[in-house]
């Protein structure tokens, strides 16, 4: 079954003259899909963005531990494993060679707390979790897990 996904991308960055030079235009933008919120986004620093905006490698950070949490929901769900709290310090770590670059890997470092299942259990479906991720099996770098379990 194919899921189509629409966005819409504004450059907000016309400074005045366009590109006429690498330093003579701005990199906000404004991403947008129906019915969502506007996310204001923008380069990281280095590449001249401005940091109080999201910029791309964050936001596929984001994407992979969201679908990651979400994925990891359904599979405790199925193992009778109860949540009640669920956060991520992800960590992402990027290659840049020459003009480009790429994600070498990243690590989701989800800290769990279950009310009701078993520990190990809980610990261990991250696996599960990952293989049914979406967003983790469309990227070509590995994505690690560091999963803390508490218990409620």
């Amino acid at each position: 079954m194919d899921h189509s996904y629409a966005v819409r991308v504004q450059w907000q960055g016309n400074l005045g003259t366009g590109t006429s030079g690498y330093r003579d235009y701005g990199r906000d933008l404004l991403i947008s899909a129906d019915g969502n919120p506007s996310i204001e986004g923008s380069a990281d620093k280095p590449f001249r963005g401005t940091p109080e905006r999201w910029n791309p490698e964050e936001l596929l950070l984001a994407a992979l531990a969201q679908c990651h949490m979400l994925s990891y929901l359904h599979v405790a769900t199925k193992n009778c494993i109860v949540v009640t709290e669920y956060e991520d310090d992800a960590i992402g770590t990027m290659l840049q060679v020459g003009e480009g670059g790429h994600f070498t890997s990243v690590t989701l470092r989800p800290v769990v707390t279950i009310s009701a299942g078993d520990a190990e259990l809980a610990a261990s479906i991250h696996a599960e979790a990952s293989a049914l991720c979406f967003i983790a099996s469309s990227v070509n770098f590995p994505v690690h897990h560091e999963p803390v379990i508490r218990l409620a």
